[in-house]
């Protein structure tokens, strides 16, 4: 059991490891929570860091979702404990001990941790980020579209209830932490992808 507790602590710890961060470190960049709309992750970053300085954020909240995930695949096959790595390494992206607890709004990292845990619903949620994204212009209605689709690919590819579970709460915490962007949208305020 000791083993298992550590890999959440891990998770939770790796998940606090911000790319947004470490990239506008590493080229010079103003720190991201005092730019834009203040949010550590990839579409802030694109906004005052560039495309370049964008994707290397974005690749890196994602993979540490993908690590997180796969290696507690590799050490453990309890389906609990791989719940609680994926939620952890989501909760330490939103709520970084190494940054005042001060995160980004995990949109990266929970694909990352998804499409490790439960690929097709990885890949759905992608998907539906992607075609929302192209469509409308708009990366936090993107956001808040596939963090309601998510739980039900989620229902549709997988009878574990645990994953089930822990997806549904992603949800909730993804639109918890987009709640001025839902009210941005509906006062046609928000700013468009590109713009």
């Amino acid at each position: 059991m000791f083993i298992e507790s550590l890999l959440m602590v891990l998770a939770y710890l790796l998940g606090s490891v911000s790319g947004a961060m470490l990239v506008c470190k590493t080229m010079g960049l103003a720190d991201p929570r005092t730019q834009g709309s203040g949010n550590p992750g990839a579409t802030n970053v694109l906004r005052h860091g560039g495309k370049k300085a964008a994707i290397i954020t974005l690749l890196l909240d994602i993979m540490k979702g993908v690590i997180a995930v796969l290696i507690a695949k590799l050490l453990t096959g309890s389906v609990i404990i791989l719940a609680g790595v994926t939620i952890a390494v989501f909760i330490g992206h939103l709520y970084p001990i190494f940054f005042n607890f001060q995160g980004g709004k995990g949109v990266a990292t929970a694909f990352g941790a998804l499409i490790a845990l439960v690929w097709p619903v990885g890949l759905a949620a992608l998907s539906t980020w992607i075609s929302i994204a192209i469509l409308l212009r708009y990366s936090s209605l993107a956001a808040v579209v596939t963090a309601i689709s998510a739980p039900i690919y989620m229902f549709w590819f997988t009878p574990i209830w645990e994953y089930r579970i822990i997806c549904i709460a992603i949800g909730i915490l993804l639109l918890w932490r987009h709640r001025s962007n839902i009210r941005k949208l509906l006062a046609g305020q928000e700013t468009k992808i590109g713009k």
